[in-house]
This record gives structure tokens, C-alpha cells and sequence, in this order.
């Protein structure tokens, strides 16, 4: 499945721009799925626990979701991209129902537990069912969760 456009959370833009939130570290970055009841979708959040309505613990999906792997934070010719692999949940015992991906750092970071950074619609109408037995992989866009650019100065 392909993840819609990622946009970043309100509070993530400052804490990259402050260097709280250091995308170059690797570590501790997790992708978390949410039913269409959530609130995930709205930008104002900050932290992970500021979430509603996660998808069960079940069908071989863990509350907090997945680690990411893979993960980079690279310089193109000025152009600066998070990205990381494609995840995937194995679906077993029961359906995924989800609308939501969320991405967040899995760590208290300067005294922000769990900061999150961005989260696509899965599917602009309802949720998306993955029943049992298939495997959900969310597809990240081919160049890249999300890009910054542009930071010219007058």
C-alpha cells in the first residue's frame, strides 16, 4: 500500500529547526497505525501519548507499532530527505484496520516523551482492511518520507 503524502506534526518543524529532534540519529524511530476515529491527523499534537484510537494489539501488530529500519537523513544538492524502508506487519489471527501512519521518535527527548514527526492518510475515504493472512506494507515514496529545501536567506 502506498502512504499518502507524510506532512510533519506543528511541534516537529521547530525541533528539527532547534536540533531537539535529530533526524541523522537512526535510532528509536517508530511507525505506528491508527484507526479513522483518531486524531492523528491533527498537526497540533506532539507527542505520541497526545494519540487516540491506535490499532489493537492484535493480528501480529504490537501497540506502538514497528521499528524503522533503515533509516537515513541524507544531503542532495541542498536538497535534505528523511527516509527509511518499507515496513511491514504480517497479518495473522484477524484483519489490520487503519487510516493513519504515524511516524515518532521512540524516546524522551529533552523532556518531550515520544516526540512525533509526521503521519500520512492511508486512504482519504475510510479505513484500509488487511485481512488475515496478508501481509501490510506501507510503501514509502520513492524519493523519500519527506524532503526539505529551499531555506534561501534575503
Amino acid at each position: 500500500m502506498s502512504a499518502g503524502k507524510f506532512k510533519l506534526y506543528d511541534a516537529a518543524k521547530f525541533l528539527i529547526a532547534d536540533t531537539t529532534l535529530n533526524l541523522d540519529d537512526p535510532a528509536d524511530w517508530k511507525i505506528a497505525l491508527f484507526t479513522s476515529f483518531s486524531n492523528a491527523d491533527t498537526l497540533t499534537n506532539s507527542e505520541y501519548g497526545d494519540l487516540s484510537m491506535e490499532h489493537a494489539a492484535i493480528s501480529n501488530y504490537i501497540t506502538g507499532g514497528a521499528a524503522l529500519t533503515g533509516v537515513t537523513w541524507t544531503n542532495n544538492a541542498g536538497v535534505i530527505t528523511f527516509d527509511a524502508s518499507n515496513p511491514q506487519w504480517n497479518v495473522v489471527g484477524g484483519s489490520i484496520v487503519c487510516k493513519y501512519a504515524v511516524i515518532y521518535k521512540d524516546a524522551t527527548v529533552n523532556g518531550i516523551e515520544k516526540p512525533l514527526l509526521a503521519v500520512a492518510i492511508l486512504n482519504l475515504l475510510d479505513d484500509v482492511t488487511i485481512p488475515d493472512g496478508s501481509p501490510l506494507i506501507i510503501s514509502f515514496n520513492s524519493s523519500g518520507i519527506f524532503s526539505l529545501s529551499g531555506g534561501n536567506i534575503n
